[in-house]
């Protein structure tokens, strides 16, 4: 995968793609990054990338130019039309299916963005996707574009040490992740649920999927009405709603 990055302060970058996950990916080659400050592709001869708003308002408006140039240098070559992402707060709410959707993708372009707005003509002719990581503003789109780079890298083949790891992280089953526990099993008087001392796999996974259901009904029960569940489950979860 190749992701290009538009960011005015590109510096920003520099800690998060070569420290941990991010690191490892691209020494495994499983994707490249590459960041430009789209202030160099300004027409303007000082450079200036944002202008007041037709027809009066407060703020600074970003213009069109040195995004739609900028997109057109980082994805020059490119075999296939790229997912070019917004960042804005006014973009679909990021999910981890959609995650799973842009990792399956060979060239991805984020737009980071500042002042008031955008030009509305980059909305409509220049990006394919507008994204947001949640119901508040941010001073740029640079964290939320590394929130999203995060974590569709971590989905790609070879990324993580196991693979098993990312099919069973929250939200990627339509559930919360059910307890870990690890060594000791006795720490400070607290113990370990007898069950996952007992080497019986099979009743290790049913105790798992039965934490991971009453987790989601505890924490997040608006979950449990967008997903499709077994038999088993259904039965587990009516166990679990009657005994609350």
């Amino acid at each position: 995968m190749k992701i290009s990055i538009l960011s005015l302060f590109p510096e920003m970058f520099e800690g998060v793609l070569h420290t941990s996950i991010l690191k490892k990916a691209q020494e495994n080659e499983a994707v490249s990054f590459s960041v430009t400050d789209f202030r160099n592709y300004s027409e303007n001869k000082h450079h200036k990338v944002d202008d007041y708003p037709y027809g009066g308002g407060a703020g600074m408006v970003l213009k069109p130019e040195p995004l739609f140039n900028a997109v057109e240098a980082v994805t020059e070559g490119a075999d296939k039309p790229p997912r070019v992402i917004l960042m804005c707060p006014q973009g679909e709410r990021f999910t981890q299916a959609k995650a799973e959707e842009l990792a399956s993708e060979e060239n991805l372009v984020f737009i980071c963005g500042h002042y008031e707005g955008y030009d509305e003509r980059i909305r409509e002719h220049l990006v394919t996707d507008e994204l947001s990581i949640g119901d508040f503003v941010l001073t740029g789109g640079e964290i939320a574009s590394m929130a999203i780079i995060d974590s569709v890298v971590r989905l790609l083949p070879g990324v993580l040490g196991n693979n098993v790891s990312s099919v069973e992280d929250s939200f990627s089953t339509g559930l919360l992740e059910h307890p870990h526990y690890t060594r000791p099993a006795t720490y400070k008087g607290l113990t370990v649920p007898d069950v996952l001392l007992s080497g019986n796999h099979g009743e290790i996974d049913k105790w798992r999927m039965e934490q991971s259901l009453k987790r989601t009904l505890e924490r997040r029960p608006d979950l449990l009405e967008k997903i499709s569940l077994t038999p088993e489950q259904e039965k587990m979860l009516k166990r679990l709603k009657s005994n609350r």
